[in-house]
């Protein structure tokens, strides 16, 4: 397979993950105890959805690593470090989509246990849309953007966008002691927030980085230092 292919095809999967989460975010719900069984076809749904986006985005990360390797092979380092994160964001999300899943399956019968659904919940907060996920998350975005702008594989403003995306990130990321689960206000692990503060951006980014790799219509002779 051809450099353009890779590439191609990375960001044509790059495209269709950005899209999953697109249709993924309004079947988004906090998920308390007492109505997760009415919901329960949403939040596995939701589930699905994920799990092709995962896959689809998984398939990005490795097309961007190789694009900044063949830009610039000296850079292959920070192409590494993102490649890593981005695979660290996904698993831990993983993580979180196994334990609300858990908690949906849980309510199948009618007869859940409340404590052990609470428990798995709660176990999502700081993992899925959380800290933990703005941590990982912000440091992709800084490793893209720092490679972007590094190897010009990609145009410098979107490079600045990623770079932004991480900035976000890290103001998102002092959440966790603005509240529990406690789903008034807009600045703790259980509202939007956070979410809209640490995630617009990076979805932005997905979108136009894989419109440019879709784009690419030649290879690049690798350079090095």
């Amino acid at each position: 397979m051809t450099d353009v292919k890779v590439w191609h095809w990375a960001g044509w999967c790059g495209m269709a993950g950005a899209i999953l989460l697109l249709f993924e975010i309004p079947l988004s719900h906090v998920a308390h105890t007492q109505y997760l069984a009415s919901i329960r076809v949403v939040v596995l749904t939701r589930v699905l959805l994920d799990m092709g986006m995962y896959v689809s985005l998984i398939v990005f990360l490795a097309g961007f690593h190789h694009l900044i390797l063949t830009t610039r092979s000296e850079y292959g380092w920070v192409a590494t470090l993102a490649l890593a994160a981005g695979l660290a964001w996904w698993a831990v999300t993983l993580v979180a989509h196994s334990l609300e899943g858990a908690a949906a399956l849980n309510t199948l019968g009618g007869k859940a246990d409340p404590t052990a659904v609470r428990a798995l919940v709660e176990g999502t907060l700081l993992i899925y849309n959380g800290v933990i996920a703005f941590t990982v998350t912000g440091l992709f975005m800084a490793s893209a953007g720092y490679a972007t702008l590094a190897t010009g594989a990609l145009p410098k403003w979107t490079g600045w966008i990623a770079c932004a995306s991480a900035v976000l990130c890290l103001v998102a990321i002092p959440s966790m002691g603005g509240g529990g689960v406690d789903p008034r206000g807009f600045y703790n692990s259980a509202v939007w927030g956070p979410v809209i503060v640490a995630y617009v951006l990076p979805l932005i980014w997905f979108l136009v980085a894989s419109i440019s790799m879709i784009r690419k219509r030649e290879g690049v002779a690798p350079t090095v230092a």
